[in-house]
C-alpha cells in the first residue's frame, strides 16, 4: 500500500516506521528507502552550486504537500491502514505505540516487533515568510480547523521553525497530528498481530514546549528542538541576529506570539490521552502494558548502544565500530549484519553533539576502534549548527579510525547526496558479515537494564 498522498515521507515518524518495517520484512533501508532510480539524480546534486542545491531540497519537499483547501477531506485512518500494511502479517510478542525515537527503532528491531507512531506530519502547501511566525500561525487556523473537524480523534500541533526548517517553511506549513485514541486501524492491527497475552510498549517522550492554543485540540508551536533555544526563538539574541542578517532577513529577531502554556513537543512529545486508551484496550483484551518514558528524544541513545554492545558480546562478536546516525539517516539491518553499535542523534546541532560527546567521554565504557558518522543535511547554516571541525574532534576519539559515512564534509550541511552514500560507506568498512540473530525478549532487556544500573532521563516501567 503506497504512503497516503497527504503524508510526508521525508520525516521522522514515516521514515523510522519504514526503516522498522523494512527490517521486519528482511530488507535494508538504503537511501532513506527511496527507489533506486532516484539515487543517481540525488547524487548528481553535488555538481550543483549551493543555491541550486537549496532549491532542489525545497522542491523535493514541496512535492509532498497538500492544498489547504483539501485538509477537510483527509481521513487520517488511511494512515493507520498504511502502517498496518507496512509490517509482515504474523503474530508478535509485543508491539510498540507512541513517540518517534531513532534509538528506539533499534530497540524495536532487536525485539523483532513493530512500532505504531502516535505523531505524523501533514505538509500543507502555503507560502509564508519564514521570519513571520505570527503570520504563519494565522494562515494555519482555517486549514487546521477543517482537518480537526474531519478527524475528531486527533489533536493538531502547528509547528513553525524558521531556524532548521528555514528553507521548507517558505513553501509549506508543518501540521503534526497526534492520535488521542488508537482508532479502528491500530486496534485492528493489535488484535490481529499481537500474541494472546502479549505486551503493548508505550514509547513516551516527555519533552514539552511552549505553545499557543488555537482551539480545544489545536496548538501553535514557534520553534523546534535543535540548535536554537526556546528563549532565542521568543526573545532573540546575538546568535539569532547574526543568523537573520546572514540570510538577509528584514528583522533581527522573531516576533511571534508569547507562549501561553506547555504542550507535548510537536514532533517528539507524547500525548498522554493515547496511553489511557491503550490501557483501556489492553484491559479489554487481556494484554500487558509496559512504558518506556524518556525526557529527551536522544535520552535512550546510550541505553540502546550499550544494549547492542552487550548483545554482540553474548554472541561472541567484538563490537569495535560505533555507527552514529542522524535524524532519519539510519540502516537497522546493515548495523546488525556488520556488527556495528548504533548511536542515534536527533539532528546535526549542539545538543546532539553534546549527547555523543558525553557518551564517548564516559570513562566506564571501552573506547571504540572505529567511529563512522552520518550527519543530516538540511541545507541551512542554522543557529546552533555544529561545524565540521567539531565533529572531526569527536571522530578523533576512535582508537584506530574515525570518518564520515560517505559525506562530502566540505559541503555540509548541503551535501544532499549523503542520503545515497551512508549505507555504502558502512558496507565498505565491514571486514566481516554476521548472520541475523534471534530477537531479544523483553525479559532479556529487563535483565540487561537491571545489570546496567539505569540511564539518566530514561525509565523502563
Amino acid at each position: 500500500m503506497p504512503i497516503p498522498r497527504f503524508l510526508a515521507g521525508f520525516d521522522s515518524a514515516s521514515a523510522m516506521l519504514r526503516a522498522n518495517a523494512a527490517f521486519l520484512r528482511g530488507e535494508g533501508f538504503p537511501s532513506l528507502g527511496h527507489p533506486a532510480p532516484l539515487r543517481p539524480i540525488v547524487r548528481a546534486t553535488r555538481l550543483l552550486p549551493e543555491r541550486a542545491r537549496e532549491m532542489f531540497f525545497v522542491v523535493s519537499g514541496a512535492t509532498e504537500t497538500i492544498s489547504p483547501r483539501r485538509t477537510g477531506r483527509i481521513d487520517l485512518e488511511d494512515v493507520s491502514r498504511w502502517v498496518g500494511e507496512e509490517y509482515p502479517e504474523r503474530r508478535y510478542p509485543a508491539i510498540a505505540v507512541g513517540s518517534s525515537c531513532g534509538a528506539l527503532v533499534h530497540l524495536w528491531v532487536a525485539l523483532g516487533v513493530p512500532w505504531l507512531p502516535q505523531t505524523f506530519f501533514v505538509p500543507v502547501r502555503q507560502r509564508v515568510h519564514p521570519d513571520d511566525p505570527s503570520g504563519a500561525m494565522i494562515r494555519g487556523v482555517e486549514p487546521g480547523r477543517a482537518l480537526l473537524e474531519a478527524n475528531p480523534d486527533v489533536q493538531l500541533h502547528h509547528m513553525h521553525d524558521a531556524n532548521q526548517d528555514r528553507l521548507m517553511v517558505r513553501a509549506l506549513t508543518y501540521f503534526r497530528y497526534k492520535r488521542r485514541t488508537l482508532g479502528p486501524g491500530y486496534e485492528r492491527f493489535l488484535g490481529e498481530r499481537l500474541e494472546p497475552g502479549g505486551t503493548i510498549v508505550i514509547s513516551d517522550c516527555r519533552r514539552r514546549s511552549g505553545t499557543n492554543r488555537l482551539g480545544p485540540r489545536h496548538v501553535f508551536q514557534h520553534g523546534a528542538l535543535g540548535g536554537a533555544t526556546e528563549e532565542e526563538f521568543h526573545h532573540g539574541g546575538e546568535r539569532v541576529a547574526e543568523y537573520l542578517e546572514r540570510y538577509d532577513s528584514p528583522v533581527r529577531r522573531w516576533y511571534g506570539p508569547e507562549p501561553e502554556e506547555k504542550s507535548p513537543e510537536a514532533e517528539w512529545g507524547f500525548e498522554e490521552a493515547l496511553a489511557e486508551d491503550v490501557e483501556r484496550f489492553a484491559r479489554e483484551h487481556g494484554y500487558r502494558v509496559r512504558r518506556l518514558a524518556f525526557d529527551e528524544p536522544e535520552s535512550p541513545s546510550p541505553l540502546v548502544a550499550d544494549l547492542y554492545r552487550w548483545w554482540y558480546r553474548r554472541r561472541g562478536i567484538e563490537a569495535r565500530r560505533l555507527y552514529v546516525e542522524s535524524f532519519i539517516v539510519m540502516e537497522p539491518r546493515l548495523v546488525l549484519r556488520t556488527g556495528s553499535v548504533p548511536f542515534w542523534m536527533k539532528f546535526n546541532t549542539e545538543t546532539s553533539y553534546r549527547a555523543l560527546e558525553q557518551y564517548l567521554d564516559d570513562g566506564e565504557r571501552e573506547p571504540y576502534d572505529e567511529i563512522l558518522m552520518t550527519l543530516f543535511q538540511n541545507g541551512v547554516e542554522a543557529v546552533g549548527l555544529t561545524k565540521i571541525g567539531e565533529w572531526r574532534r569527536l571522530l578523533a576519539k576512535a582508537r584506530v579510525e574515525g570518518d564520515f559515512a560517505g559525506l562530502d564534509a566540505g559541503s555540509h550541511p548541503r551535501d544532499l547526496a549523503h542520503y545515497t552514500t551512508y549505507d555504502n560507506a558502512l558496507r565498505k568498512k565491514a571486514s566481516e558479515w554476521y548472520p541475523m540473530p534471534d530477537s531479544l525478549t523483553l525479559d532479556e532487556v529487563d535483565g540487561f537494564m537491571a545489570g546496567a544500573g539505569g540511564y539518566e532521563g530514561v525509565r523502563w516501567v
